[in-house]
């Protein structure tokens, strides 16, 4: 089947010559059979034409459009709600560069596999080309990709989260150097879904699924999966990372990136409010939740956010928790699974403390608050434009990116990880950012208050294997003549009575800027045998019911406690043999040593 087959669109011919593309393109269409391809372009008209057609279809309901003008709600499979690791794999010839905790497959299996499963998957359906670019448009860190779907969800959501359509393919122009992904949803039935990553082929192929980072291919498969091979391969870093800058009332601006696992209160952090105490100081968000950083001519670590958009989980955001994220929402924001009102707004549990009377729940029926059910999903989203949010930075779009003075690793620990706490030397944090642990919850399986490993947060994201991934950390420190400090911090940690030291949400400013004083080194601190620690009298508390004995309580080093926890750290580190820096073992038995022998 030619990809110039008619389309609704008002051109039925493909608008490129790109030779690759098409040729790829008409490829994918003869697999999947297709009744017609429709080229994106990234038009208003376009958004419109498709957004009447998804709600033709049932795929969107559209909201009270005097509340949320532009805003639809979705609904999906109740058996496709998440991401599913367990069906992501990564398709390198040799399993030992996907490594010993990425699910591997043979590309001479998985494309088989797949391509049984493509073969007249989109009949009776429309194959839209998604051109988009990860980055701003010509920004020399950029990439193009190309997703084909059969889903106008993925389309819509898409053009809100990348820069979508022509300008894509005017940047490719005639050149084969772009990512090329393939999705199709056929019956979202578990036991037919798969998301492979083929980074020697930079492709994506993903089948069985319509949810969020299965199917919206630019994000985590696209943006950290395949960019964590061509950062390790070309040079730079694409992290699971928040990117926000922090404005002094003198005007000065310092930009931090920070890596925090789920339920650690990332989207919260990059878009901060500072309390009333910090009157002056802003908090400008470049990123909420990807990074791709490159060494600059300068020096310095320099970073782009490649998304156009946030794709964030609706529990528990509020105007309480984050009001840049409620007022982000407001207008042309496609909701998932979250509850509807009788007026035609939506709601999700910590909205509000008392839920709307006659709500309808995620899937659709009448919602009884005593049945002891969510009204929405716990992994239901939002996906909203970035340039609604009133705290983002004017550098959010800037080509060359915003140069980051601190790295910041976050998990929650109710004991053992001080509040704050400043590496020795970038060696050291990338140590800290290797075994970064993080204590279940009650929304995870299993067992709650276990420790689990996920470094730089990147454990379901890295795209090869991760004794490979920390030896470029380390490796990247030869590139940047003035590296960022790195810290870790940990909002979760408790007293003798159970209750949390630190109260967390917009005081985290108080830390923040504690960090932002150390990367400029304009402010003292206390060195521990673990790393450098602030002491009560380093922070602002003042507006604060809150001691300086509490802080110093939530800053201490427990010499026993960390014993235990980088004994732990030996079994996680014996899991990436052979390929685990030497250096991180090292730094593992210094840290071990000095304790002992204190």
């Amino acid at each position: 089947m030619s990809s110039a087959v008619q389309s609704p669109a008002k051109s039925g011919r493909p608008p490129t010559q790109n030779k690759a593309l098409l040729a790829w393109v008409d490829e994918c269409a003869a697999l999947t059979q297709p009744d017609q391809v429709v080229w994106c372009d990234g038009s208003e008209e376009e958004r419109h034409r498709l957004t009447e057609e998804a709600v033709a279809k049932g795929v969107l309901i559209p909201l009270n459009q005097q509340k949320l003008p532009g805003c639809y709600l979705h609904r999906s499979n109740p058996t496709d709600v998440a991401r599913v690791e367990h069906l992501t794999f990564i398709c390198t010839q040799k399993k030992e560069d996907a490594g010993p905790l990425n699910n591997w497959m043979d590309p001479k299996e998985a494309y088989p596999k797949l391509s049984a499963l493509y073969k007249g998957a989109m009949k009776g359906r429309t194959m839209y080309v998604i051109p988009y670019v990860m980055g701003t448009i010509g920004s020399p860190f950029s990439k193009v990709g190309i997703e084909l779907t059969d889903s106008v969800y993925v389309v819509l959501n898409m053009r809100i989260m990348t820069r979508m359509g022509r300008v894509a393919l005017e940047q490719l122009g005639t050149s084969d150097d772009f990512n090329r992904g393939l999705h199709a949803v056929l019956d979202c039935n578990p036991e037919r879904r798969f998301i492979c990553h083929f980074p020697e082929d930079d492709t994506i192929w993903s089948v069985g699924s319509g949810y969020g980072g299965n199917a919206l291919l630019g994000k985590k498969c696209f943006a950290l999966r395949i960019g964590s091979w061509l950062g390790k391969t070309q040079g730079w870093m694409a992290e699971h990372m928040l990117i926000l800058g922090v404005e002094s009332p003198e005007g000065q601006t310092t930009y931090v990136a920070a890596a925090f696992p789920s339920a650690c209160g990332k989207t919260n952090f990059a878009m901060m409010v500072p309390p009333p105490r910090f009157k002056g100081w802003k908090i400008w968000t470049v990123g909420d939740d990807i990074a791709w950083m490159h060494p600059g001519p300068d020096g310095r670590l320099w970073a782009i956010n490649p998304e156009a958009g946030y794709f964030g989980v609706a529990p528990g955001t509020s105007v309480r928790s984050n009001p840049n994220a409620m007022a982000s929402v407001l207008k042309d924001t496609i909701f998932t699974n979250v509850a509807l009102t009788p007026d035609g707004d939506v709601w999700w549990e910590g909205k509000t403390d008392t839920p709307p009377d006659g709500l309808l729940d995620w899937q659709g029926r009448k919602w009884d608050p005593k049945s002891g059910e969510k009204a929405a999903h716990p992994n239901s989203r939002f996906t909203a434009p970035m340039t609604n949010n009133p705290a983002l930075s004017k550098y959010a779009d800037d080509a060359h990116g915003v140069p980051i003075s601190a790295i910041i690793f976050g998990g929650r620990r109710s004991d053992t990880v001080p509040l704050v706490m400043q590496s020795f030397n970038w060696t050291h944090g990338v140590f800290m950012g290797a075994t970064l642990g993080s204590e279940t919850t009650a929304a995870a399986t299993g067992k709650v208050g276990v420790v689990r490993r996920d470094p730089m947060a990147m454990l379901p994201f890295t795209g090869y294997d991760m004794g490979q991934y920390f030896q470029h950390w380390l490796d990247m420190q030869q590139l940047i003549e003035s590296p960022p400090k790195i810290f870790q911090v940990n909002w979760f940690r408790k007293g003798k009575d159970g209750k949390f030291l630190w109260p967390g949400y917009g005081e985290n400013m108080r830390v923040l800027k504690w960090i932002v004083a150390r990367a400029h080194v304009k402010m003292s601190g206390q060195e521990t045998v673990l790393g450098w620690v602030p002491k009560a009298e380093d922070f602002d508390l003042s507006d604060l019911d809150l001691t300086a004995e509490t802080v110093n309580e939530a800053t201490s080093v427990d010499e026993q406690a960390w014993k235990a926890e980088l004994e732990s750290q030996a079994e996680f580190f014996q899991k990436l043999q052979p390929t685990l820096p030497r250096a991180l073992e090292l730094q593992r038995q210094l840290l071990l040593a000095r304790l002992t022998k204190a």
